[in-house]
């Protein structure tokens, strides 16, 4: 029995080197801006955006914008300390609901956080300098499936994401109810 620990212990010694470090991410438009609070930004505009979906089509830019927020905090949240403590459903929710946007428009399941939101502000660029084919180039494969103007297209009229949005709605809920204790 005792040499059963110690393969047991000595498999979750492996399991954990084998993790590594966590992912991180950080968005561009908040990296010189030390109180602008990126998550909560990010829960705010996105909840905003899903509800009022028909914003989006036709424009996806805004939509890049929004997966943008969605990937930075399905990095953010289950990595940053202090969101066990302020938001601790939106730290399982919103990972979770990561498969169903990166299914919707075609996103690479095993693709790094950071290299998406990157890949989406190059987008976000390309339509501030209204350059069409920038965008479409922005958006190659395998990050992207179809890719290019397939990609854009959807970007154009997302879908619906109906887990994405209960979970962002959850998020923005526990971040009234964290500033309403705190001010109590």
């Amino acid at each position: 029995m005792h040499c059963g620990r110690r393969v047991f212990l000595a498999g979750l010694i492996g399991l954990g080197a084998c993790s590594g470090p966590p992912e991180t991410a950080r968005l561009p438009e908040f990296s010189s801006f030390i109180t602008i609070d990126g998550v909560r930004q990010s829960i705010e505009q996105g909840a905003d955006m899903l509800t009022n979906r028909r914003r989006l089509i036709g424009q996806p830019w805004e939509t890049a914008r929004l997966i943008q927020g969605l990937e930075f905090l399905a990095v953010e949240l289950p990595n940053g300390p202090r969101w066990t403590v302020i938001l601790p459903m939106a730290q399982i929710t919103i990972p979770r609901a990561r498969g169903e946007w990166r299914q919707a428009f075609g996103i690479a399941a095993d693709a790094r956080a950071q290299e998406v939101i990157d890949s989406l502000a190059l987008v976000r660029s390309a339509f501030a300098q209204r350059s069409l084919s920038g965008a479409i180039d922005a958006l190659r494969q395998p990050l992207f499936t179809p890719g290019g103007q397939g990609t854009l297209n959807l970007f154009g009229d997302p879908p619906a994401l109906p887990r994405t949005e209960r979970a962002l709605l959850d998020a923005r809920q526990e971040l009234v109810e964290a500033r309403d204790q705190n001010r109590n």
